[in-house]
């Protein structure tokens, strides 16, 4: 038997009616076999997410207040999914335990993984299968790193005896018992881990978009789904903005070689999206894959003749970055120019110092910094195969007014990286998707 490893998000399990869903897509293939929960989500627009309640918890104890209304509101969620379920399930013990360990100070990460905890025992009970707790068979270092082999190890071995399990998302232990959560939207990095131990042949990420689409439907109307993507164009697309799935869930299967298949639990007969290794097929009529965007971004431009001849000039700008605790996205260069883009949060705390540093460290002739800005991916296997797309990308935005600020492009010219004003991303991805895409 083929053995499948499902992970429904939030909004699949945000009350008992979506519960039953979930329960009639596991129960349709027996190769479902494994099945990775998240808190409940939002019912409707105007609701709070389970796992946003319990950080207002944990923010009302620090502040020495009253958690008992807002707890009170938590505990309702689950009974009423249990109530409106039919089933005979008391959790009043647990629910106790954990308003009491809240109170206690157990941890921010602590009181945030409790919404999947109990989630995934009300499901578990509803589905009939065994209930595996995250923090027994994930692990993280002492330095707060994902362990993934010891991980993987307990894994496979808590999996070999139970052919029917649920198990919680977003969190696992310390090396000393405490919990420990991924960034938010970490149950899909749980579900590829459980997909990577119990050797699957293919990795389900349940959700409520049929898949990945080929731009932001908040800034393009209607965009077109992508059926087939590859793990380095979703890399590509999701560090960049893209949000359907946890940019780290794919190395586990990836490395496996596990597909991943992003699908609709409100519309179940839909393909959506296979993630996969590597594949031939691309769509020739578009020719990308995705366009996506991340603003919020400041470019340093460092000037100085003969830059290129000096040993470690690049090393030295780095350092001083990586002495204030700012990462780069991007690093353009030219002769006698270096630019590096950070993000302008990181950098606002440091600003004077940090250029200060930099001064002091390579002498620069120039050192400028320039804020607002936005970065836009164009991604797509097929650009290789398909001459002139750089070309199409760049007059789709000069037809539409929009001035270019910065270009880098890949030599395997999976993706063409584009620099603008942060208020013409909306504009330049319009543009470029009208370009590729003629409905």
């Amino acid at each position: 038997m083929n053995i499948k490893v499902v992970k429904f998000g939030g909004s699949s399990l945000a009350d008992a009616e979506h519960f039953r869903r979930v329960a009639a897509i596991v129960k349709a293939d027996p190769g479902r076999r494994y099945v990775v929960a998240s808190a409940p989500g939002k019912r409707d627009s105007s609701d709070t997410k389970v796992t946003d309640m319990l950080y207002q918890c944990y923010e009302l104890v620090r502040n020495h207040e009253d958690i008992s209304e807002q707890f009170a509101r938590i505990a309702e969620r689950y009974n009423s999914i249990i109530r409106d379920l039919g089933l005979s399930f008391d959790i009043g013990g647990e629910l106790d335990y954990i308003k009491n360990a809240i109170l206690h100070h157990s941890g921010r990460d602590y009181a945030a993984s409790r919404g999947e905890y109990l989630n995934s025992l009300i499901l578990a009970k509803y589905l009939g299968f065994s209930f595996i707790d995250a923090e027994s068979v994930i692990f993280f270092r002492e330095n707060g790193s994902f362990d993934d082999e010891k991980t993987n190890a307990a894994m496979r071995e808590e999996l070999a005896t139970r052919p029917y399990a649920v198990i919680p998302g977003f969190y696992g232990a310390m090396p000393n018992g405490t919990i420990k959560t991924f960034s938010r939207g970490g149950s899909d990095v749980t579900g590829s881990i459980v997909a990577r131990a119990a050797e699957a042949s293919v990795y389900e990420n349940w959700t409520d978009v049929s898949g990945c689409l080929m731009a932001d439907p908040r800034i393009v109307k209607n965009p077109r789904p992508i059926r087939t993507v590859t793990y380095r164009e979703l890399r590509e697309l999701s560090y960049m903005g893209a949000t359907v799935l946890h940019e780290d869930a794919i190395f586990p299967v990836r490395n496996a070689g596990i597909p991943i298949n992003i699908r609709n639990t409100n519309d179940p007969a839909a393909p959506g999206t296979m993630i996969v290794s590597a594949t031939g097929e691309y769509d020739s009529d578009a020719v990308i894959t995705g366009i996506a965007g991340k603003k919020g971004l400041s470019v340093i431009t460092i000037e100085k003749d003969m830059m290129n001849a000096e040993i470690g000039f690049g090393r030295r700008v780095l350092e001083v970055l990586e002495d204030y605790g700012i990462s780069f996205e991007h690093l353009p260069s030219g002769v006698d120019t270096m630019s590096v883009v950070v993000n302008t949060s990181m950098l606002d705390d440091h600003r004077e110092r940090v250029l200060a540093a930099i001064s002091r460290s390579v002498h620069p002739d120039s050192i400028v910094v320039e804020d607002g800005m936005a970065l836009l991916a164009v991604v797509g296997r097929g650009m290789v195969k398909s001459k002139g797309t750089a070309a199409r990308v760049f007059d789709a935005i000069a037809s539409a007014g929009i001035n270019i600020r910065m270009i880098d492009q890949g030599s395997s010219e999976l993706n063409i990286i584009i620099g603008i004003e942060e208020d013409d991303l909306n504009a330049a991805t319009n543009a470029i998707y009208r370009e590729f895409v003629k409905e």
